[in-house]
C-alpha cells in the first residue's frame, strides 16, 4: 500500500456509514446530539433576530439594536436555565411537577384577571418597563412535568381507558380552556399535542385518539364559527388570493420572501421583506427572512437541524427504560416539532396561521425561556441513563489519568 493510500484509508474509514452508526450508537451522542441542535438554533436565532428586526426596532425605538440585545437578555437567561435543568435529576422534576402545575394555572388566572391585550389576544402580563409574560408557555412545560408524572406511576404501559381520563385530560383540558380564553388559540394547540404525544407514548389504546380527535373536530368547529377573525383566517387559508391585500397579506409577502431568496440568498441583512412589507418578521414569520436572506440553502438547513433534533428527543422517548424520561420526551418532542410543523406550515400557506413563534429561532423571551429548560431537563435526563453514566465515569477516569 502507498504512502497516499495509507493516509486515505483513515478518512475513508472516518466518513464510512458504519462510522457513523458507531458514533450514533456512542451512549453520549444523544445527549451531544440535543445540545449542538440545541445551541445552532439558538445562535442562529440570534442572527435572524438581529437582522428581522433591525427596522422595526429602529422605527419603534430609536435603535436596530434594541429587540436583538433584549433577545440575547432571554437567550443569556434561557441558556442558565438550560444549564441548570441538565444538572438535575428525575426525582428532582416528579418532585417539582405538583408545584409546577399550581403556578402555571395561577399564573393562567393571573392573565385573566390582570392580563393585557396585544395584538388581539389578552395573553399577557406586565413585569416591569418592556418586558412581558406570556405564561401559555410556560403552561407547556408544566403539562409536560405533570403528567409523565402522572402517567408514569402505572408502569410501562397503561391499558384502562380510565387511567387516561383521570386526573390527566381534566386538567389538559382545564388548561387549554384557560389558554383558548385568553384568546391564544395557537398554544392551546401545542397543549393538546403535547397530551396526545404522552397518551400515545403511555401505550394508550387507539380507540381513545379516535374519541379525542372527533371532539377536537366538533371543538375546533365551534371555535372557528363563535370567532369572525379565525373565520376570516381559515377562508383565506384556502384561497389566499381572495383577500390578498387583507388576511391573505402576511401569507403571500412570507411566500414572495422565501422565493426571491433563490438558492443562496440575497444575503444576510439584506431582506426587503423587513423593511415593513412584512408583519412580525422577527417573531411568527421569520422564516421567510431566512428564506430570503440565505435562500433555500438556509431553509432547509433549519429544517435539519429541527430533524436532528427531534430524532435525538425521540430516539430518546423510545430508547429509555424509565417510564417518566419516556413521557416526558415524548411530551417536549411533540411540543417543538408541531410547533415547528404549525409555524412553518403557516408561513408556507400549507396550513392556516395560528400566531405560534418558531422555537428556538423567534423573538420572544417567553417562549424562549421554557423551551431552553425543557430541553436541558432531556439533556439532564440523556445523561443520567445507565450507559450514559459509565461512559461518563470511564471519561472522567481517563482525564485523571492524563493529569496524573
Amino acid at each position: 500500500m502507498s504512502r497516499a493510500e495509507a493516509e486515505a484509508e483513515p478518512t475513508a474509514r472516518a466518513t464510512s456509514p458504519g462510522h457513523l452508526r458507531a458514533l450514533l450508537n456512542h451512549p453520549l451522542s444523544t445527549y451531544y446530539l440535543l445540545l449542538g441542535t440545541t445551541l445552532l438554533l439558538l445562535v442562529l436565532g440570534l442572527i435572524m433576530v438581529l437582522s428581522a428586526s433591525s427596522i422595526e426596532s429602529f422605527r419603534v425605538h430609536g435603535s436596530p439594536y434594541t429587540l436583538a440585545q433584549r433577545q440575547a437578555l432571554f437567550a443569556v437567561l434561557g441558556v442558565i436555565g438550560m444549564v441548570f435543568a441538565s444538572r438535575t435529576s428525575v426525582q428532582f422534576w416528579r418532585g417539582f411537577a405538583w408545584p409546577l402545575l399550581g403556578l402555571a394555572f395561577l399564573l393562567l388566572v393571573a392573565v385573566l384577571v390582570i392580563g393585557v391585550e396585544v395584538a388581539g389576544q389578552r395573553n399577557w402580563i406586565e413585569i416591569f418597563g418592556p418586558f412581558r409574560l406570556q405564561p401559555s408557555e410556560f403552561a407547556k412545560i408544566a403539562l409536560v412535568v405533570w403528567g409523565a408524572t402522572m402517567l408514569s406511576r402505572h408502569g410501562r404501559r397503561v391499558e384502562n381507558w380510565q387511567t387516561f381520563l383521570v386526573p390527566l385530560l381534566p386538567v389538559a383540558g382545564a388548561m387549554m380552556l384557560m389558554v383558548l380564553l385568553e384568546g391564544d388559540f395557537g398554544n392551546m394547540l401545542m397543549l393538546g399535542a403535547i397530551t396526545v404525544g404522552m397518551l400515545f407514548a403511555a401505550g394508550a389504546p387507539l380507540r381513545l385518539f379516535g374519541v379525542l380527535a372527533g371532539a377536537f373536530a366538533i371543538g375546533l368547529v365551534v371555535i372557528t364559527l363563535a370567532a369572525p377573525y379565525r373565520m376570516q383566517r381559515f377562508t383565506s387559508w384556502l384561497d389566499p388570493g381572495a383577500d390578498r391585500l387583507g388576511f391573505g397579506w402576511q401569507v403571500s409577502q412570507g411566500q414572495y420572501a422565501l422565493g426571491t431568496g433563490g438558492f443562496w440568498g440575497v444575503g444576510l441583512g439584506a431582506s426587503r421583506e423587513k423593511w415593513g412589507s412584512l408583519p412580525e418578521a422577527h417573531t411568527d414569520f421569520i422564516f421567510p427572512v431566512i428564506g430570503e436572506e440565505l435562500g433555500l440553502f438556509g431553509t432547509l438547513s433549519v429544517l435539519a437541524l429541527f430533524g436532528v433534533l427531534a430524532f435525538a428527543i425521540f430516539r430518546q422517548s423510545r430508547n429509555t427504560r424509565d417510564p417518566f424520561v419516556r413521557l416526558a420526551s415524548a411530551g417536549v418532542g411533540c411540543w417543538i416539532v408541531v410547533q415547528a410543523v404549525i409555524n412553518v406550515g403557516g408561513v408556507l400557506g400549507l396550513l392556516p396561521i395560528t400566531g405560534v413563534p418558531l422555537p428556538l429561532v423567534s423573538y420572544g423571551g417567553s417562549s424562549l425561556v421554557p423551551t431552553l429548560a425543557a430541553l436541558g431537563m432531556l439533556m439532564a435526563f440523556a445523561k443520567a441513563e445507565p450507559d450514559t453514566r459509565r461512559a461518563l465515569r470511564r471519561r472522567s477516569t481517563a482525564q485523571s489519568l492524563r493529569r496524573r
